[in-house]
């Protein structure tokens, strides 16, 4: 446990502290926070590459009492400082593909843009650097036996993260929360697209032995026969049906306990504020009716820990900036409990 000799709780936050005011460095830290600026493919509302300095700001607010009673915190949390120089590549290429994106929309045939090609080519290669740049960074920090939490940015930005847990950890099970599959295929003929983290996944990480996806209530033909033909290696509760058995009277503890059976020991949780009601994310990139309460999903992840299981590591993703601080203040609090949660 680390010396919190002269630190007090129960004061305001030390905004020349780290997040959640904690006077932590990253070699004292437990858990450690590896923000993400990036956006380049989302395909709606954008805003998410600056989620992670709202975040850290709203963090300040975030009362230090751990709601689980275990005092996780004391073994430290540190975000490391943002990546100037990912945030300028990201916004660069976001113009790129705001542009090809509208260019696409009015039913114009790539091929016949030479512009437009190399605009494609640029944002694959920049989606390639920024896999790369993480899994790098990620496999760093867990060289040093901690864990790492990945704040987005979009939903892209984890697959370097799960690339090094899996060299680390070997057969490992992903829980993603979030509204949508993300299983198309090169979506927009972006390879790592937003929308195609969880089939790139799939594809390229083979220690990944099973996706269990909660919440989803948006998705095409194309993912839908996927999952059919995944051989159970992907397994899909719809908002639909978890809502439909709730209505007819059963518990959200009994569909929990259905959903962590499918979870092999160790777990990775991928987190897409999209999951939750949009009430609690207004500003979120993709937003669809529906969703959970936070509470609901934290109590998912609390029955993991305590049937066992390891939880390996998380990303927390799609965080909106809206013109006020709501977002990032749902956010703080919800990487305040995940972070709790880890250790």
């Amino acid at each position: 446990m680390n010396d919190l000799t002269g630190f007090n709780p129960n004061a305001v936050a030390n905004p020349n502290n780290n997040i959640f005011g904690l006077p932590f460095t990253e070699e004292e830290s437990k858990v450690v926070i590896l923000p993400v600026p990036w956006e380049v493919t989302v395909s709606y509302g954008a805003g998410t590459a600056r989620a992670a300095e709202h975040v850290f700001k709203s963090s300040m607010q975030v009362d230090l009492m751990d709601m689980d009673g275990n005092a996780g915190w004391k073994q430290g949390f540190f975000m490391k400082e943002i990546d100037k120089k990912l945030l300028l590549k990201s916004d660069y290429l976001r113009k790129e593909a705001e542009l090809y994106i509208d260019y696409i929309s009015q039913g114009a045939e790539l091929l016949k843009n030479k512009f437009m090609c190399k605009s494609v080519k640029e944002i694959n290669e920049g989606s390639n650097y920024l896999n790369n740049w993480v899994y790098e960074q990620s496999k760093a920090i867990l060289e040093k036996q901690k864990i790492v939490g990945l704040l987005g940015g979009d939903h892209s930005t984890p697959l370097g993260l799960m690339k090094a847990l899996a060299e680390k950890h070997g057969a490992f099970g992903v829980l993603q929360i979030d509204a949508h599959c993300d299983l198309r295929i090169k979506y927009e003929d972006f390879t790592y697209s937003h929308a195609s983290i969880m089939y790139n996944a799939l594809n390229e990480i083979p220690e990944l032995v099973k996706l269990v996806q909660v919440g989803v209530r948006d998705y095409c033909e194309q993912e839908w026969e996927y999952i059919c033909n995944s051989n159970f290696r992907v397994i899909t509760y719809f908002d639909k049906n978890i809502k439909e058995r709730l209505f007819e009277g059963q518990l959200w503890k009994t569909i929990t306990e259905e959903i962590i059976q499918h979870l092999p020991e160790k777990v990775y949780i991928s987190f897409d504020i999209d999951g939750l009601d949009r009430k609690l994310c207004p500003n979120t990139g993709t937003p669809v009716p529906g969703g959970f309460e936070s509470e609901e999903m934290i109590y998912l992840f609390k029955k993991i820990k305590e049937s066992g299981r390891e939880l390996i590591g998380f990303d927390l993703v799609e965080i909106g900036v809206g013109e006020t601080d709501w977002d990032s203040n749902v956010g703080a609090r919800i990487l305040w409990r995940l972070c709790n949660l880890m250790v």
